[in-house]
């Protein structure tokens, strides 16, 4: 495809008060790009936003009401508009005011009376630069999604992994990620949690929650698949499955380098069993020392225990599991995050009955 094909297809978008300057510029452009028009800074933000956006944006200086600096201003801190190259081109000549309309974002310069091949040189190689930049955009966008299939990919073997170990517990896993993620939004409301919970935490959470239990591979089967209440040897045999859960996680979070994407499920999958009074295992944490993902884990994972129905013991309806969760508000569990599954008990009893075994 030729360099005269691709440009037709390119928009640009003319912004200035005068017809006669609108006129020229259009007469020198119009036979290889669509030409856009606007007379003034608020129509030009209007035709930017649109669909569809211009490729380009010519733009004056002096106009009245609104300048042609406040419109790049407005365009660069606008999220849907920033990658819009902008030129200006105006009969500001001062060298001030080109270094304020680069300081601005501007891609160039040009100054009036402009000869009309220097704009369109200097317009097709802002194209072309901008159809490479594009192009890499594109190539990182795919690149990040690969790499992120390859993350869920991942974390859905290893816990299918563990589910295959432990198959009483059914839809634990789904019901318990479930949980995290309610319980994670609503506190993510809070001043206090904004930042923490972003949205980029809350999926990681979500698909780190049902590694919480994949040391469980590593317990024996006569303990394991006890039927029914273990003694307290074989207690203390189970308990071990944090530790096991860390070191299968740590192991491979190292390999991986210090932006793992397997730090939350190391930090979930070791401390889910610790207290908020401390009286926890496997290291006896107490409060904030327990990582903010366990303490959500660790409430989701005793309700949905509670909930189950178990060979040693029959499932509890919700209002008799809720009960338990109050009664554990700043001993066993995490007190703002009780308040949270106060506020959202009705998302967990949902959650419960949507993801039945």
């Amino acid at each position: 495809m030729s360099l005269t094909a691709a440009a037709q297809r390119s928009r640009i978008l003319l912004v200035d008060d005068a017809p006669e300057n609108l006129r020229i510029l259009s007469e020198t452009l119009r036979t290889d790009y669509t030409i856009m028009f606007a007379k003034n800074g608020p129509d030009a933000l209007r035709l930017a936003i649109g669909t569809p956006q211009p490729d380009l944006i010519l733009l004056d200086v002096i106009m009245p009401g609104m300048d042609g600096y406040e419109v790049c201003r407005q365009l660069k801190e606008e999220r849907s508009t920033r990658d819009i190259p902008i030129m200006f081109i105006t009969a500001q000549n001062e060298e001030m005011d080109e270094a304020t309309g680069l300081s601005l974002g501007a891609q160039d310069y040009i100054v009036k009376p402009f000869r009309a091949s220097l704009v369109r040189n200097r317009v097709a190689n802002q194209l072309k630069y901008k159809r490479y930049r594009d192009h890499l955009n594109e190539l990182v966008h795919e690149r990040t999604r690969q790499l992120a299939l390859t993350q869920e990919a991942t974390i859905h073997a290893m816990a299918t992994l563990a589910e295959w170990r432990d198959t009483e517990t059914g839809a634990h896993i789904k019901r318990t990620q479930n949980y995290v993620k309610a319980l994670a939004l609503h506190m993510a409301e809070q001043p206090k949690y904004r930042n923490i919970l972003d949205a980029d935490a809350i999926s990681w959470l979500y698909l780190s929650a049902p590694l919480h239990d994949v040391g469980k591979v590593a317990i024996a089967d006569t303990v394991l698949h006890k039927p029914g209440p273990l003694t307290d040897a074989e207690y203390e045999a189970m308990k071990e499955h944090t530790a096991h859960g860390r070191a299968v996680l740590a192991a491979a979070d190292k390999f991986l380098g210090e932006d793992s994407f397997l730090k939350m499920a190391c930090d979930i999958a070791y401390c889910h069993h610790e207290r908020w009074d401390g009286r926890g295992y496997p290291r006896g944490l107490k409060r904030e020392e327990i990582p903010l993902p366990a303490r959500l884990m660790s409430l989701a994972d005793v309700y949905d225990a509670l909930r189950s129905q178990r060979v040693y013991k029959p499932a509890m309806p919700h209002e008799t599991a809720a009960r338990i969760i109050f009664d554990g508000k700043g001993t066993q569990f995490d007190p703002e995050i009780v308040e949270a599954f106060g506020a959202i008990q009705a998302e967990f009893k949902a959650i419960a009955e949507r993801y039945s075994d």
